[in-house]
């Protein structure tokens, strides 16, 4: 008797013993990966500086005394910023000016720093800080980040074809072996080039050492575990910034926070000797031996008993296949990958951009910081508990529709609050990450039950693709408010942020539900898909999830968060 793997894991079990095992050991990993996708926020944080005092070898940004701060009054003019003290980008020209004791020169002209003094209360040093990445520079920071997220876009499709040539094992460990490398080495960067490079290279090995994660552990459990699987995989990415901020806060020196997201990476090189390599994916290769030999140690770890004849696995072929032409080539398929492709780059912006802006929002860094990364927690069980109540759609749109309304709800705790309202602000700021964390989370599935079968992994590696051009967007944005300064500077990112989600939530709403319907699988049955009434199907039979990648010919896909 042949049977398919999927008939074979419901032997197996859905999600067996042997199966926690392995979704236990990558729940480190990805917590580490969500680390290094937050650190840029960190180690690229802006403090307040002011211009350093010519000749005053041991200068600072805290007043040291009343000769200093006369000094100060002599030598750097106030800021037009109301939320700062000091200009931090001008000092006075005093080369021939007259001191005035009124404690203001006068007859001075303006001219611009070549060195800083920063406030260490909240770091004690960061790459900005080190590297001066202020005033003229500053836009640096916000290029650094944007080669991040591109080395996200590359990593997922380079370890995304190598995942699916050469195996998921050896791409994961891989990816964990060079991540551990070139984290190691932003230590030593000495300038904008050579860090940004080797960011780029994090974000590569990082998010693709991610994608590989959510492959694989999509393939190893049952359809009707495949959900939750990936929803909290997800969740452990959330609680990498949460250990970012904590490290943070204790250590407050971005080498040594660096080094306390590396140094777990050492034991991710015993996952070579620890974990198998994906079975479903050597059947698909053709090495059904060595698929045997994991699934019988599957069934021992899991106490099940396999007879000989269900071993012999096919895998399923569909006998057709599409690409983004079929989808260019239809108006409804290319209508919804627009939408969907618009949805996913609005929430990967919001998801990271909001996060970014918590410097901006006021109060304690790091306690923004943290609760951004607990926000996410709550939005991905919303998500668990609501996905197969209410449906893709409206989870998908409703969690860009609240999240984009409670970041707009900012203004009026800003511009016509006083500080009393700031943990308000925050508060809506936290609703806005929770609603881009639940949409971020449903968007993964709603796209691929949306898409038929010959064009799904096309389609949502153009979406996914989407995604990070969003991602490379968002620190440009979230600068713009550090920029722009003061009030209306504190709240421009989130605006911006909550409008373009609520536009992304109205977009969706023209988009058919999923929930409990059989999935397309020619252009045919896409185009039909919600245009006519189809019966309710038993959706836990049918699921597919967007994470796998069926077949030696299937061209990759930059899944994750």
């Amino acid at each position: 008797m042949t049977m398919k793997f999927d008939e074979i894991l419901e032997k197996l079990g859905q999600f067996g013993i042997y199966q926690k095992k392995v979704f236990g050991m990558l729940a480190f990993p990805a917590v580490s990966i969500g680390s290094f996708c937050f650190m840029v926020i960190v180690v690229l944080y802006t403090p307040h500086h002011r211009c350093k005092i010519p000749g005053l070898d041991n200068d600072t940004y805290e007043i040291q005394g009343q000769f200093h701060e006369d000094l100060l009054n002599k030598t750097i003019p106030l800021s037009a910023d109301p939320t700062l003290t000091y200009d931090q980008c001008r000092m006075y020209d005093t080369g021939n000016a007259l001191l005035d004791l009124s404690r203001r020169q006068s007859n001075a002209t303006l001219v611009k720093c070549t060195e800083w003094v920063y406030d260490k209360s909240v770091f004690y040093e960061t790459f900005t800080s080190k590297a001066n990445f202020v005033c003229d520079d500053a836009l640096k920071t916000s290029h650094i980040q944007m080669f991040f997220y591109f080395g996200v876009l590359v990593g997922d499709f380079v370890l995304g074809m190598f995942a699916d040539s050469l195996g998921r094992k050896k791409a994961l460990c891989l990816a964990l072996a060079l991540l551990l490398v070139v984290s190691a080495s932003v230590t030593w960067a000495p300038e904008f080039y050579s860090f940004a490079i080797l960011q780029f290279l994090v974000g590569a090995f990082a998010h693709g050492a991610f994608m590989c994660m959510a492959v694989y552990c999509m393939e190893i459990v049952g359809v009707t575990s495949r959900v939750w699987t990936g929803m909290f995989l997800q969740i452990f990415f959330g609680v990498g910034a949460i250990y970012l901020a904590t490290v943070s806060f204790l250590v407050r020196d971005w080498i040594w926070i660096n080094a306390a997201c590396v140094i777990p990476c050492l034991f991710y090189l015993a996952f070579w000797w620890l974990i198998p390599e994906s079975p479903r994916w050597l059947i698909s290769k053709g090495r059904r031996r060595e698929s045997v030999t994991i699934i019988r140690k599957v069934a021992d770890a899991n106490k099940v008993s396999l007879p000989d004849s269900m071993l012999e696995v096919k895998e399923d072929d569909k006998g057709t296949h599409g690409n983004l032409w079929h989808v260019i080539t239809s108006p409804v398929l290319l209508k919804r990958t627009l939408i969907l492709s618009f949805d996913w780059m609005i929430v990967s912006m919001t998801y990271y951009g909001v996060t970014m802006n918590s410097g901006n929002l006021g109060g304690s860094f790091f306690l923004n910081f943290l609760l951004m990364g607990v926000a996410e927690i709550p939005g991905y069980l919303v998500g668990i508990a609501l996905l197969d109540r209410v449906g893709r759609r409206w989870c998908n749109a409703g969690g860009l529709l609240v999240g984009g309304l409670a970041c707009i709800a900012t203004v009026p705790t800003v511009l016509l609050g006083n500080s009393d309202l700031q943990w308000l602000t925050v508060a809506l700021a936290l609703i806005g990450k929770a609603g881009s964390s639940l949409a971020f989370g449903v968007v993964f599935i709603f796209t691929g039950e949306l898409l038929p079968t010959v064009v799904r992994n096309a389609a949502m590696g153009t979406c996914s693709c989407a995604a990070r051009v969003g991602a490379m967007l968002a620190p440009y944005i979230a600068k713009s408010g550090e920029m722009i300064g003061g009030e209306f500077g504190q709240i421009e990112p989130l605006v911006v942020f909550g409008g373009l989600s609520i536009v992304a939530g109205l977009l969706l709403l023209l988009l058919p539900e999923t929930l409990n319907q059989k999935l397309p699988d020619t252009i045919k049955e896409g185009e039909e898909f919600g245009r006519k009434s189809i019966p309710p199907y038993d959706i836990e039979l049918e699921i597919e999830a967007p994470f796998i990648i069926k077949d030696a010919n299937t061209k990759p896909v930059c899944n994750g968060v």
